[in-house]
């Protein structure tokens, strides 16, 4: 049973994972213990819900990296099948978009499993103790950035910041589904 089918899941601990990074690097929430706060994103290159809000996770790294907030974008998607979505496109992707945090594989699908994530781009918070705090949408407005009247990621991340509850109620992000490989029999 996937990690997070509670539909109350906040307060779950972050599952461990070690990924391949588009730097060639690999990656673990452990290799960010020094953020007090963790996003992971599922995500992918060839969703245009993800391309929409690019720019906005990209300034949203750059605004929040100096208060110990740290973005990991992992792609989950099946290359086999969505060649958009293969490793050396991760990284036309991430030069595309300027990328600055870290943009990693889920060649085996068992992260994206283990997480129960749902789509392109599917949002988790941690906070310092690594409990999930927030999984919902960036914003009300994925498609235009000159419409945003919420802006729900930002606000549980401020709130943690301070200390506080998440105090509003958390929509889940729309977009793509994940494109799972097909099991061969």
């Amino acid at each position: 049973m996937p990690a997070f089918s509670n539909p109350d899941n906040t307060g779950i601990k972050i599952i461990d994972f070690s990924l391949k990074g588009i730097d060639g690097k690999l990656y673990s929430p452990a290799d960010f213990k020094d953020k007090d706060i963790l996003i992971i994103i599922f995500k992918c290159n060839h969703c245009p819900y993800v391309k929409a809000v690019m720019d906005r996770l990209v300034s949203f790294q750059k605004k929040y990296r100096d208060k110990k907030v740290q973005l990991i974008g992992i792609n989950p998607n099946d290359a086999e099948s969505y060649p958009e979505d293969s490793f050396d496109n991760m990284k036309l992707f991430a030069e595309k978009y300027k990328m600055n945090f870290p943009y990693l594989i889920d060649e085996t699908q068992e992260v994206a499993r283990k997480y129960d994530a749902v789509c392109t781009p599917d949002i988790y918070v941690y906070d310092i103790e690594r409990k999930l705090r927030y999984r919902g949408r960036l914003d009300d407005s994925w498609k235009d950035e000159n419409k945003i009247m919420s802006k729900d990621l930002e606000h549980a991340v401020g709130l943690l910041l301070e200390g506080k509850e998440i105090d509003f109620e958390q929509i889940p992000s729309m977009g793509c589904s994940i494109k799972w490989k097909v099991a061969k029999s």
